[in-house]
């Protein structure tokens, strides 16, 4: 049973997710502080994060912020709808995903499996491993190493990574992106894939040439450079 944490400061929703998410299977406990849920984030006990970004005293950005420092347990941000400003805040200091409130727990739902599907991949032999110039990743343990170096990309970041590194050299277009390593449709106007893709430049740095390692291909995609 895949274990939730949910951080949110309105009780009564937490207590109708909570019990929804046992309808389905998760194992779900509720906390109504950003104190309390960055702590118990950090207690290695749950597979996932629900995080609402408006708590009071604690922000959720900032709770998110403590929990990157040292953690990549995955983390789904619960944001007002249309407000855009906090779901690229919180894409960018590593949240995998975002569901707008109000919401039909339906949608949670999803989000979740397709990002835990991504984190815990069934259907791939442990002993395989994808190299291409100094990137090295091993999907079955979500590991990505680059020069030697432990790379510290989230889930959604790994599954980008890992998408763009099969296709070493070619253009992967962002459809394509966006239902295999974030688990949906593409949506017009979704800029996740893109705001992933610059965190993921910003750890692997730029090329000797000054350019970045993930290339735009405009009206495309983007493509890993093979070297």
């Amino acid at each position: 049973m895949i274990s939730v944490l949910l951080v949110d400061d309105d009780e009564d929703l937490t207590e109708m997710l909570r019990q929804y998410l046992a309808r389905e299977g998760f194992d779900a406990t509720a906390v109504h502080t950003g104190e309390e849920g960055e702590q118990q984030a950090l207690s290695g006990r749950y597979s996932i994060v629900v995080l609402d970004v408006m708590l009071p005293q604690l922000s959720g950005i900032e709770v998110l912020r403590r929990i990157r420092a040292v953690s990549q347990v995955p983390i789904v941000l619960l944001t007002a709808r249309g407000d855009n400003i906090d779901r690229i805040a919180g894409l960018e200091l590593g949240a995998d995903d975002y569901v707008p409130k109000p919401s039909s727990p339906g949608e949670l739902v999803a989000r979740l499996r397709a990002i835990m599907r991504r984190v815990q991949p069934a259907d791939r032999p442990a002993a395989d491993v994808i190299r291409t110039g100094e990137l090295v990743l091993w999907p079955a343990r979500r590991e990505a190493r680059w020069q030697g170096r432990e790379l510290g990309v989230t889930s959604t970041e790994f599954s980008l990574l890992e998408e763009l590194a099969r296709c070493a050299g070619q253009v992967v277009n962002k459809t394509d992106l966006s239902l295999n390593a974030l688990g949906c449709p593409l949506k017009r106007y979704d800029r996740r894939i893109d705001v992933h893709i610059s965190s993921i430049r910003q750890k692997l740095g730029p090329r000797s040439d000054g350019k970045a390692w993930i290339q735009s291909v405009r009206g495309l995609g983007y493509q890993l450079i093979a070297e």
